[in-house]
């Protein structure tokens, strides 16, 4: 038996977010009002595997050296502390 892994657990899928998950990424974006600002923007992860996620957004996004992205898709690691989940906000009736 030697050199044989045994596990109590099934080992764990690293992924933190995964495709259809609302995300909010912290970048370069335009706001409202069409100016550019560094910030928090929601978006839709597209893509995810153990390591990237791919997040799209419905407005302008920008690289750091200032390009901006045409496709509106930015990628981030899993674990990146400039991803998170989104927050929810409630709606004024």
């Amino acid at each position: 038996m030697a050199g044989k892994v045994i596990f109590s657990e099934e080992p764990q899928d690293p992924r933190i977010f995964d495709v259809g998950d609302m995300v909010e990424v912290y970048c370069d974006h335009d706001n409202d009002e069409g100016e550019r600002m560094r910030g928090w923007v929601p978006g839709v992860v597209v893509q995810a595997d153990e390591k990237m996620v791919a997040v799209q957004f419905q407005q302008n996004v920008y690289l750091t050296n200032g390009w901006m992205v045409p496709d509106r898709v930015l990628w981030c690691e899993q674990n990146a502390r400039q991803i998170r989940p989104a927050r929810r906000r409630r709606r004024r009736s």
